[in-house]
This record gives structure tokens, C-alpha cells and sequence, in this order.
């Protein structure tokens, strides 16, 4: 019997009604076969942890990341898949962190939440914890990769951005097809899947956290530029630009950011729209980014891209390696 471990991190999910005040609280995960009685009919058998106290997904760092990192490290051995119940705001922040720290995955970590808490009757939280459950215990297909599951949809995790506050289909992965499809059975698209690694798991347990992300619009000024690249300690900076990667072409800009490579800062370039690809160099405004040294995130997601730079800078320093492993697939992040 497969062995399954339900880790609540905090979160929408986990939240029930009192049945007196009508107040939310967090729902005692030990109970979960009280609250959700048709998981005994999987056939695997599940234990629960609960963080203590559990956290807001807008509270969400990097401390939290490296902490699911170790927890997973630490019972690896114990258990053939992990579910990790997680709020949705940061839900593909979370995911992609993840996917960088536990290196050589050979087990399915599948992260999931809902709009609606799961004491709530129309809740969307209950068939999200079902199927993530039934997929992480699956013999059918392995799937190493730490996934994202919502809405009858697996996605892999650091492929993925949170597009909708109100609606059940609230994730999005522009560029990568969802892993599998849950209708009346479950659709496994294996060719879409990552390779079993040969190698045993590596975990991380280090991200540096000195980055920045700067989005380029209209009324962005001067000053306001130089303001962020002036940070003290900087870095990183993700350059979130205009389509496949254009950005200001006036000197100002172009002299801030090449100011800011010179001083050592890697600077990543990523797309601001939710499906496609930076390709430097496509457009004039673009190619003096490419001439200063600022590095193509390809079709990489913000989400993304931020957690490999972090777990990047945090774990290496040869300036040459750092710029490979940035334009290289780490983790399936990004197409090359």
C-alpha cells in the first residue's frame, strides 16, 4: 500500500466554519478521513502534518520554502508521494521553489488549494484533495516532479501563475501543457513528464533572497529606477519587460541597468505576458539589453524565474556558472 503524506502548510483549504459563530478556523488535519471520508477507498494510506502556527500564503519567504524542502528530505524514505496543502496567492511562488531545492526527485510532490474553504458546501477544495491524493499514489505513471493540481488539472509547478481570484480554474501554464487531465478517469500525458532521475534526491538548503523585481511600464522614471537598483546588497533583478523582452531604449534606462551589470548584479529578462517568450535582439528595443549583458529568462514565468534566482544566487558563485544555469532547464522551467 502506497503511503501518502498531507502536509498543510495554511491556506483557503483548510479552513472550516464554527458551527456556532459561523467564524473560520483552521481545520484539524488529523480528522481528515472524518472530514473526507471517501479517501479511504484509495487504496494507500495517508498521514497528515500541520504547521504550527500555519501561514497566510501572502506571508510566504523563502525560510518556509527551504523548511518544506528539508521536511520532505527528512521523511522521503517513509512515504511515496506528498501533498502539500498551500494557499493560492503564492501557490506557483511555492511550487517553483520547490521544484529548484529538491534536486533528483523521483517521487510526485503535488501542491494544492482552493477558492472556497473545504468546510464551505460548494467548496472546490474537496475533489482538489481527493484527486491530488489519488495522483501522488498512483501506480499507473511516475511522475518526479513537484506539480501543481486544481481544477481537474496537473500542472507542472514552476510552469504555472495564479490568472483568476474568483474562479475554480484559477491556474495558468502559457507555455506547457497541463501533465494530466482528471474527467471520469485520469489522463496521463507521460511524454510531457520528467524522467525518472538516475542519481538520488539532493536538497537544498540554501536561496538568496537579495532580488528584486522591476516591471517596466510607462510611468516608470529615472528616479524610480535608480531607486531599485541602488538597493544595498543587491544581487538580482528580474526585468519584467514588454513582449518578447523590449524594454525603454532611452539613455536612462539603458545606462541604469548597464550601471548595475558593471557593479556584478545579474540582471534576468522576462516576459510580462503570460504565454510566450523574451528573444532579445528581435526588436531594436531589445538589443542594447542584449549588447549590456542582461540575460534572456526565455518563456520562463516571474514566479519562476524568481525562485531559480534565488536558488541559484544562493548556491553558487562563479558569475560564468551562474549566467549558464540561468539560461539553462534546470527543473523544466523553461524550453530550450
Amino acid at each position: 500500500m502506497k503511503r501518502i503524506l498531507v502536509i498543510y502548510t495554511g491556506g483557503t483549504i483548510g479552513m472550516v466554519k464554527d458551527k456556532t459563530t459561523g467564524a473560520l478556523h483552521p481545520f484539524d488535519m488529523k480528522k481528515i478521513y472524518e472530514a473526507l471520508p471517501v479517501l479511504k477507498e484509495l487504496e494507500c494510506g495517508i498521514d497528515t502534518l500541520q504547521f504550527d502556527p500555519i501561514i497566510d500564503s501572502s506571508d510566504m519567504h523563502s525560510d518556509v520554502w527551504l523548511r518544506l524542502a528539508k521536511l520532505i528530505g527528512e521523511k522521503y524514505d517513509l512515504y511515496d508521494g506528498f501533498v502539500i496543502l498551500h494557499g493560492t496567492d503564492t501557490m506557483s511562488y511555492t511550487a517553483s521553489a520547490l521544484s529548484f531545492l529538491l534536486d533528483n526527485l523521483s517521487k510526485p510532490v503535488i501542491i494544492t488549494g482552493s477558492q472556497l474553504p473545504l468546510g464551505m458546501i460548494r467548496t472546490d477544495g474537496r475533489e482538489n484533495i481527493i484527486s491530488a491524493v489519488e495522483i501522488a499514489a498512483n501506480d499507473e505513471v511516475s511522475i518526479p516532479e513537484v506539480c501543481i493540481f486544481f481544477e481537474n488539472k496537473l500542472f507542472r509547478g514552476n510552469r504555472t501563475t495564479k490568472i483568476n481570484a474568483e474562479h475554480f480554474e484559477a491556474f495558468y501554464s502559457g507555455n506547457y501543457p497541463s501533465l494530466a487531465k482528471v474527467g471520469i478517469n485520469i489522463s496521463y500525458k507521460r511524454h510531457l513528464i520528467r524522467e525518472l532521475p538516475v542519481e538520488r534526491l539532493r536538497v537544498y538548503d540554501r536561496m538568496c533572497d537579495q532580488v528584486a523585481i522591476i516591471k517596466v511600464h510607462p510611468a516608470l522614471k529615472r528616479e524610480h529606477l535608480e531607486t531599485f537598483l541602488s538597493i544595498k546588497d543587491l544581487k538580482g533583478v528580474i526585468l519584467e519587460t514588454y513582449g518578447s523582452g523590449n524594454a525603454p531604449t532611452a539613455d536612462w534606462f539603458i545606462n541604469a541597468v548597464g550601471n548595475t551589470i558593471s557593479k556584478g548584479v545579474i540582471v534576468l529578462n522576462v516576459t510580462q505576458c503570460k504565454a510566450g517568450s523574451v528573444v532579445m535582439g528581435h526588436y531594436q528595443a531589445s538589443t542594447e539589453l542584449l549588447k549590456m549583458g542582461v540575460i534572456s529568462g526565455g518563456d520562463i514565468t516571474t514566479e519562476a524565474a524568481l525562485a531559480k534566482l534565488m536558488f541559484v544566487l544562493g548556491n553558487y558563485d562563479d558569475r560564468n556558472e551562474v549566467e549558464r544555469m540561468l539560461r539553462s532547464d534546470l527543473r523544466g522551467e523553461i524550453t530550450v
